[in-house]
């Protein structure tokens, strides 16, 4: 069926943000195994003229769609926006269609975020899939993301697989996170885990005002304003929230205040301010603007 809400569904797709790795596209089609009440259905999506082409109808799958892709989002209102503010008039121009990827599975989005952090899109993503296929569900060529409760009892690295294991030799432990490549982030994602498990209910967090949110997402060991930014931006859809960092210093600092050196902290500060329920569609647009019409580069 043809869900009518413009949107560049590969742009969408492949622009990095931390809800997800990319679904699998074969021929144009992207696809991924999505949990409707614990039942796995198998979403198909394609580009079809500006709008997006979906091979399911049932009322709840579409309507988990266009949670995904943020359909119901006003893009044109938005360019509307962007376009009465001198400074952003030609984002929209680099980022046509472009919308927040949010993440099926919120606990999925918290790992994937502690994962990118100093990280690059190619390694937390492939890292992110790994861990999927090693510890998730698996449904035809598809594979959910862990339960919470699962990852936690999943060993940190080999020297702790080789010691609570009989396995004979510590070259043959692969059943751990650092064997998915995530490095240091390992106690991290475990502490996550357990947090979400033990604690505190994730479910609760969309209920949530983003303050009480963002204090929430700030318990989790090593996670810091950015990543907790990211988390609530692309896996509870607080669209306040302004992930900073500093990328985002540069451009806003080249942007608005005359190139001067300011602090992440104060770039999060004024994006939240100036862009009100925007914030997290400007930073989007802004990361994305400034890497494909050569700001990036001028600010390294």
């Amino acid at each position: 069926m043809i869900i009518k809400s413009p949107i560049n569904l590969d742009l969408t797709i492949n622009s990095g943000q931390t809800s997800q790795p990319p679904w699998m596209e074969t021929d144009g089609t992207f696809s991924n195994v999505v949990l409707l009440d614990n039942e796995p259905f198998i979403f198909k999506v394609r580009q079809s003229d500006i709008y997006l082409d979906f091979n399911l109808d049932d009322k709840k799958a579409v309507s988990k769609l266009k949670y995904i892709f943020d359909l119901d989002f006003n893009l044109d209102k938005f360019y509307k926006y962007l376009n009465n503010h001198e400074e952003l008039k030609d984002m929209s121009k680099f980022c046509e269609g472009m919308r927040l990827f949010l993440a099926p599975d919120s606990f999925e989005c918290v790992i994937s975020s502690i994962c990118s952090a100093n990280n690059s899109i190619k390694r937390w993503t492939k890292s992110i899939s790994q861990i999927k296929k090693n510890w998730g569900m698996r449904y035809d060529d598809y594979y959910t993301f862990p339960q919470s409760r699962d990852l936690a009892k999943i060993y940190l690295d080999e020297e702790e697989e080789f010691n609570s294991s009989n396995i004979q030799d510590i070259c043959d432990c692969n059943n751990n996170l650092k064997s998915c490549g995530v490095g240091y982030r390992a106690p991290y994602m475990r502490s996550a885990s357990e947090l979400f498990t033990d604690e505190t209910d994730l479910l609760e967090i969309s209920s949530m005002g983003y303050d009480e949110a963002f204090e929430t997402i700030l318990k989790v060991p090593g996670v810091g304003p950015k990543v907790a930014d990211c988390i609530l931006l692309y896996g509870f859809n607080f669209k306040e929230a302004f992930p900073s960092d500093v990328w985002i210093k540069r451009i806003v600092s080249y942007l608005y205040f005359d190139g001067k050196d300011i602090s992440v902290a104060k770039v999060r500060d004024f994006g939240m301010e100036e862009f009100g329920e925007y914030a997290g569609y400007v930073q989007l647009y802004m990361f994305h603007y400034a890497r494909k019409s050569g700001l990036m580069a001028k600010l390294k």
